[in-house]
């Protein structure tokens, strides 16, 4: 019997501490003033940094093409012209991409042709990285019609090439880009797209390696289009060419321009584009189709609500939803609930119920969302079905100041 140890009882206070310990990983039942920690959640789950400002530099803005929108249009008698040697831009690139940080974009108008300009672009590509030795960002602009060798060739060099189809309508080209043609634009970027799957599939220790993605940019209000026709196609684009990014810029023309006497002046309101990127991000993100967030009945987005607001709006027969049994995709349909917070409320829902503190815990603000949802069957929003006073809720004007401009704005 000398083998057995006789433990000695546990004191009260012992008691109490083994039991915190014990049940640390067993959830009790809800409470409502007692919620859980979430900070590990909230820090595992973080929403994305915002994508770093990228400078922009040009080889030249002497171009051969007149495009009405363009300050570097060959019909511009105001512009002061410069063309740079590859040597002296590859300097001012790395130059630039140091000082950002994130690496440069380097650009350019069409200088005596798109094949002379391109390969003015790969010899200062060529002196970024074999002579200066960046390694960085780089994302290089193709010219529309270059030849596909150039264009191979560029993409050995740079992270990011890119070809902008300007225009939602090729019938645009003919009113404000004369020279440029559906063709021109789509030739390189079906190509583009090519090489770099090709390139993904055999990517090896040995391999060349090839530029990783392909952006676009789109205007708005140069062919008279409706948002619906926009995002159709940059869906279109995303599907068929896999881009990284469509960027959004507006069209404006304040006075007449020299080649384009009979266009009518137009402004595209800034706000439309803030929309635009609300929406493309519903589209890539959220799972959003082009038809859910601009339907024949309302083709264009509006001012005072974001995309996704205004699709709640319409489909206010759908909600509250139970965010305890809801699905991701469920999840992201509540207005003020997007990808971060669904996640994080995905992950706690395996610890405890969700209540509407355990919501504001996570991070979530309950302003808008609350009219939305129901906490284990507690609804704490608006019990009316008027659409008015939901408007008035999710009201939300853009903000001008938090605009990405053109392709100033990088997913690197």
């Amino acid at each position: 019997m000398s083998h057995l140890i006789f433990k000695s009882p546990l004191t009260m206070a012992e008691k109490l501490e083994q039991m915190r310990e014990d049940s640390a990983y067993d959830v009790a039942d809800d409470d409502s003033a007692c919620v859980p920690d979430f900070s590990s959640i909230k820090n595992e789950i973080k929403s994305a940094p915002a994508p770093p400002k990228v400078p922009k530099i040009f080889m030249s803005n002497d171009c051969i093409f007149n495009c009405a929108y363009c300050g570097c249009r060959a019909g511009n008698d105001m512009r002061r012209c410069y063309t740079n040697v590859p040597r002296e831009l590859a300097e001012i690139a790395v130059s630039e991409a140091v000082r950002s940080k994130h690496g440069v974009f380097i650009s350019s108008a069409i200088f005596k042709n798109a094949d002379y300009t391109t390969e003015l672009i790969v010899e200062t590509l060529k002196h970024i990285r074999r002579v200066l030795g960046y390694k960085g960002y780089v994302h290089a602009k193709i010219m529309p019609g270059t030849d596909p060798l150039l264009i191979r060739t560029a993409g050995l060099y740079a992270n990011r090439l890119s070809v902008n189809i300007e225009v939602a309508k090729s019938e645009g080209y003919a009113n404000i880009a004369r020279q440029k043609t559906r063709e021109n634009i789509l030739t390189p970027m079906r190509q583009i797209s090519e090489l770099i799957t090709a390139a993904s599939a055999e990517r090896g220790r040995y391999s060349p390696r090839f530029a990783t993605s392909q952006t676009t940019q789109m205007m708005a209000g140069s062919t008279n289009e409706t948002d619906f026709e926009i995002l159709r196609l940059s869906k279109a684009m995303y599907n068929k060419y896999k881009l990284k990014r469509v960027y959004y810029t507006a069209f404006g023309m304040g006075e007449a321009v020299k080649g384009y006497e009979n266009l009518a002046p137009v402004k595209t309101p800034i706000w439309r584009m803030k929309r635009l990127y609300q929406a493309d991000r519903l589209m890539q993100l959220y799972g959003f189709t082009p038809d859910e967030i601009t339907p024949t009945t309302d083709p264009n987005l509006v001012h005072d609500l974001d995309p996704k607001a205004a699709w709640a709006l319409r489909n206010l027969h759908l909600y509250p939803i139970e965010v305890n049994t809801a699905d991701y995709e469920a999840l992201l349909r509540i207005p003020g609930i997007g990808t971060t917070y669904a996640a994080r409320i995905l992950k706690a829902r395996k610890y405890c119920k969700i209540t509407h503190e355990v919501l504001r815990a996570l991070g979530v603000s309950l302003k808008k969302s609350t009219h939305f949802l129901v906490c284990d069957g507690r609804f704490d929003g608006e019990k009316t079905e008027c659409e008015n006073v939901f408007r008035e809720i999710l009201k939300s004007p853009p903000d001008k100041k938090k605009l990405p401009q053109g392709q100033l704005f990088e997913d690197c």
